[in-house]
């Protein structure tokens, strides 16, 4: 009985935000997505490395970002399946330029989270056509030396095998003190599901944070452009935004007391977005 229910739960979320998944297949790959929203505008949402998928979490997504399912038809998506060593930021910009354009998307608002706000920035500079309005949170324009430090130390701790200590100190890096003291009890329970399902593919993808620079070709993004950030970010740095929006001349805000999940825990983030897309 209790399984019936909680299927009938998950149906009727599914069916309320209009949540589908999909895939474009490229050359010996495919690239991984989901949608929701009922909107006529395009939304396309660039998560950053995360131990899931986006397939993986569909419900989850679409219900932290719901706010938008009214007004977009919301697309998030993954990196291919299949990954070569020596992966590039920019090659995942390309891949995801690839399947927008087999999905008929063009002129899309774009936003772009961590790693995802990179990939967004090679997006927007190699394909302007495909963009509308850029949102880049929590994010940098090039690597600096506490990007290489935390994600080498990510890097090692996948590469021991020891994904419990790397779920924790990702926690740790990228929430505010009083947010994990809040949900440290959490903690034993993330160290025991923390493995991603492919870790080759994780560790390809946490690689190609060491190495990327979009600074000097900024000024080839000619749309607007709004840059959110964290004072207290402990993976890429509050400066990393700051320095970014500088060289963009575009409005940034910074969270104070916030860090790298400031996407998560503030609780006006993505208002700010929506704001700044519906603003003429």
């Amino acid at each position: 009985m209790q399984k019936s229910s909680t299927g009938w739960i998950y149906r009727g979320i599914k069916m309320f935000y209009n949540i589908q998944k999909g895939s474009i297949k490229q050359d010996e790959s495919e690239t991984g997505y989901i949608s929701f929203g009922k909107g006529k505008k395009i939304l396309v949402i660039i998560p950053g490395v995360s131990l899931r998928n986006a397939t993986d979490s569909a419900m989850a997504l679409a219900y932290m970002y719901r706010l938008f399912s009214k007004d977009y038809k919301v697309y998030v998506f993954d990196r291919k399946k299949v990954l070569k060593n020596g992966y590039t930021i920019e090659e995942m910009a390309a891949d995801i330029t690839y399947a927008m354009k087999e999905l008929k998307i063009k002129n899309a608002d774009i936003f772009g989270v961590s790693q995802g706000g990179i990939i967004a920035q090679y997006l927007a500079i190699n394909n302007p056509e495909m963009v509308h309005k850029l949102v880049l949170g929590v994010t940098a324009s090039k690597t600096n030396k506490v990007i290489k430090e935390v994600i080498g130390s990510w890097l090692k701790m996948a590469l021991d095998n020891n994904y419990g200590l790397l779920a924790e100190d990702m926690m740790l890096k990228m929430y505010s003190a009083s947010y994990v003291k809040r949900y440290k009890w959490l903690f034993p329970l993330l160290k025991k599901i923390a493995k991603p399902k492919d870790t080759r593919r994780f560790t390809i993808i946490l690689k190609a944070c060491l190495s990327f620079n979009t600074y000097d070709r900024l000024d080839k993004i000619k749309c607007p452009v709004l840059v959110l950030g964290g004072s207290k970010d402990k993976v890429v740095t509050g400066e990393a935004s700051v320095e970014t929006a500088e060289k963009l001349n575009c409005h940034i805000y910074m969270y104070k007391d916030l860090g790298h999940a400031a996407y998560e825990e503030a609780k006006d983030f993505n208002s700010r977005i929506y704001k700044f897309l519906n603003k003429n």
